[in-house]
C-alpha cells in the first residue's frame, strides 16, 4: 500500500487529506505519518512533505495555491524579479482565507483550485494584474516559447485580460528565446522603433534583432560571460562588421536597470547607419 509521503509528490508536495484518501490512505495513516515526521500537517486536512517549498506551504496556510511570479518561475518561465517578497495566492473564485495576520496577496478568479502551484495560464493572468505590461509580456512569450501554453490557453488569457491588453497579445511571438529579448522588443516597440527578429545573416549566423537594416542588437543573459562564448561572440561581431553591420550587445543589468543608456546607444547607432 502506498504511503502518504509516496503520493504527495504527485501534488507538488502538498494536498488535502481527502485527495490522499482517494489513493487508499486512511486518516489513521495520515496521522501516523505526521507523528513520525514523514509528512507535515499544515492545517486541518492539509498535509505536505517536509521539504515542500516554503512559499507553497505559506500559500496553502493562507488557503490557496502559489501564483504570480513565484509560480511561473517554478514552472520554468522567465520572470522579472519581484519588487517585494510577498506571497501571491490563488484563492479560486470564493476561497476561504485562513491566515489572519499575513502579507499574502490574494487573487480571486475562476478555475478549479488546487493546492500547490497555480497552472501557468492562471499565474500569467494574475501576473498581469500585479506586475504590469513588461513583466507579463516577457513571461507570456517565455511560456509560449516553451510550449507551456497552447492556443486554447492564449485564447483564455485574451478573454480574461482587459481590452487594453490586446495590443500586448497581438505583439507577442512564440519564438522569443529569452525574456531579455522580449523586454527589449517591447520597449523599442513603444518607442516606435521597428525590429526584425531572429535574423539569419550569411557568415554570421542568427542574431536576435536587426534595426534599420544595418544595426544588430544582441541581448545577453546573466550567465553569458564564459570566455569561450565571449570569444565566439567577438568573432561573430567581426564577421558582421566586414559585412557592414554594427553590433550592439546589452546584458541583463543594462536592459533591466540602465535602459536610458541602452536607448541612447541604439539611437546613435541608427543615426550612423543612415549617414
Amino acid at each position: 500500500m502506498l504511503q502518504p509521503a509516496q503520493i504527495l509528490p504527485t501534488f507538488d508536495g502538498i494536498a488535502h487529506g481527502t485527495q490522499l484518501q482517494t489513493f487508499g490512505c486512511s486518516r489513521k495513516q495520515l496521522a501516523a505519518a505526521a507523528r513520525t515526521g514523514a509528512i507535515r500537517r499544515i492545517r486541518t486536512g492539509v498535509y505536505a512533505l517536509p521539504h515542500t517549498s516554503p512559499a507553497i506551504v505559506t500559500a496553502a496556510e493562507h488557503g490557496g495555491a502559489l501564483t504570480c511570479a513565484a509560480a511561473l518561475r517554478a514552472h520554468g518561465v522567465w520572470v522579472l524579479p519581484e519588487p517585494d517578497g510577498e506571497i501571491h495566492v490563488w484563492m479560486g473564485s470564493a476561497g476561504r482565507k485562513h491566515h489572519q495576520r499575513c502579507v499574502c496577496v490574494a487573487h480571486y478568479s475562476p478555475g478549479k483550485l488546487v493546492l500547490g502551484t497555480a497552472p501557468v495560464t492562471q499565474a500569467l493572468i494574475h501576473l498581469y494584474r500585479c506586475a504590469g505590461h513588461e513583466a507579463f509580456f516577457a513571461a507570456y512569450e517565455s511560456a509560449w516559447n516553451q510550449r507551456l501554453i497552447g492556443a486554447g490557453d492564449r485564447a483564455r488569457i485574451r478573454q480574461e485580460l482587459p481590452p487594453s491588453a490586446a495590443w500586448l497579445l497581438d505583439l507577442a511571438r512564440g519564438d522569443a528565446e529569452s525574456g531579455l529579448e522580449s523586454l527589449l522588443r517591447l520597449r523599442l516597440h513603444v518607442l516606435g522603433i521597428r525590429l526584425d527578429c531572429q535574423v539569419e545573416i550569411d557568415g554570421v549566423g542568427r542574431v536576435d534583432f536587426v534595426i534599420g537594416g544595418r544595426v544588430i542588437l544582441e541581448a545577453d543573459g546573466k550567465l553569458n560571460h564564459e570566455y569561450s562564448r565571449r570569444h565566439k561572440d567577438l568573432i561573430r561581431d567581426a564577421e558582421a562588421s566586414t559585412r557592414g553591420y554594427e553590433t550592439l550587445r546589452f546584458d541583463y543589468a543594462m536592459i533591466v536597470h540602465d535602459w536610458d543608456r541602452v536607448v541612447s546607444a541604439i539611437i546613435a547607432a541608427l543615426a550612423r547607419s543612415r549617414a
